[in-house]
């Protein structure tokens, strides 16, 4: 038996961006689909479970061995993301990537992304994708799918806890969703990321009437229709962004794409919605609780209400369910609610096909070949 040369392409990050990987809107319907997708269970993660959010290599604080990395508390990892997405898709493909936070001093970004996208009968790879647009955009795009269904359709003030790339995305697939947004306020640690943020945004929305930084949690969500969280965070929930209910107001939605906190008793009043419930019930497998703090994404919160008895299994409801129309993401205008944003390796694998099929059509990337016949088979 013979086997076939085998070659697939390349994308740099100059090839995915007229690739359209930057594509905001289609990427907002991308991911709807994906959230469809989700909610019928035409999908598969790592793990037993079938949910898992990756394999994650995490270093050690000391060590014997003097080359071996350090965990000091600069999110130094390396992580495995591997997923099958059907519908539309039908695909496998992988998210792999390093994270060090000390990047930065060398000029790169904290996170190094690329995608490799396969065949899913053969495993042969199609497409080896640069990927930090590719995850930037799919993470911001989900909130934007969320303030499609849940925000107020007179949204007219926008917030943003994090000034950085995902403070970005998220702000952009919110003002795709909500065109009525006039207003931003925006809350950073730094003078300088927030006034790059400031810069950006009146540069690339000249129909926003005003934007303003502000100094505290209390003044970004009072009178705030839309609040993204979208700062970077640990595993100590003491130094998360904190809300109190009566800053709130009513009819607001605010979505968890990072760490923020609130007291339990005040979110058992709120509408709680999570982007695949199967997701939070796997995170809650693989940190027991209390979950949250170890991971600080809201929704594991909301697992360990359930676990307290603070609510029910069915108070947390799944985006999916709203979409299809099974369920109401708001009994009332006044409803508050909280969508949690977990991010998953099928939104990589969704977003990268779409790139990878139009860079097909463009005749984009580079080939490369794996082999011109396998030497040992």
């Amino acid at each position: 038996m013979g086997y076939p040369t085998l070659d697939f392409i390349f994308l740099s990050e100059e090839d995915m961006i007229k690739s359209g990987v930057k594509n905001m809107p289609d990427c907002i319907d991308v991911m709807e689909e994906v959230v469809k997708c989700l909610n019928a269970g035409d999908y598969v993660m790592g793990g037993e479970n079938h949910n898992s959010h990756g394999s994650q290599v995490s270093f050690p604080k000391k060590s014997k061995f003097p080359n071996m990395p350090l965990d000091t508390g600069d999110d130094r990892r390396f992580m495995a993301m591997p997923a099958y997405i059907g519908g539309p898709f039908d695909l496998m493909g992988m998210k792999w990537y390093g994270s060090n936070s000390d990047n930065r001093n060398l000029g790169l970004p904290r996170s190094i992304l690329t995608v490799m996208l396969n065949d899913k009968e053969t495993g042969a790879p199609l497409a080896l994708l640069s990927a930090n647009l590719l995850s930037a955009m799919r993470t911001g795009a989900i909130p934007g799918v969320g303030a499609r269904y849940l925000a107020d359709k007179n949204a007219r003030v926008a917030g943003i806890c994090g000034p950085g790339v995902m403070g970005k995305t998220s702000l952009e697939a919110i003002l795709c969703s909500c065109p009525g947004i006039e207003e931003i306020k925006v809350k950073g640690r730094g003078q300088k990321s927030l006034d790059a943020f400031i810069e950006y945004a009146k540069e690339k929305y000249p129909q926003l009437k005003k934007i303003e930084a502000v100094e505290t949690v209390e003044e970004l969500v009072r009178g705030t229709d839309v609040i993204s969280f979208a700062n970077s965070g640990n595993t100590d929930p003491s130094t998360y962004p904190f809300v109190k209910l009566e800053w709130v107001k009513p009819g607001a939605l605010i979505i968890g794409l990072s760490c923020f906190d609130m007291d339990s008793s005040e979110m058992k009043k709120c509408r709680l919605i999570v982007d695949n419930t199967e997701l939070y019930e796997a995170w809650a497998e693989e940190f027991p609780y209390p979950s949250f703090g170890v991971n600080n994404i809201i929704g594991s919160k909301f697992t360990d209400m359930i676990h307290d008895g603070i609510i029910a299994k069915e108070d947390m409801m799944d985006l999916g369910d709203i979409i299809s129309g099974e369920k109401k993401g708001r009994n009332s205008e006044e409803d508050i609610v909280i969508f949690s944003v977990g991010g998953m390796p099928v939104e990589d694998v969704a977003w990268g096909k779409y790139c990878y099929e139009n860079a097909k059509k463009l005749g984009l990337g580079t080939t490369l070949r794996l082999w011109e016949k396998p030497d040992m088979f």
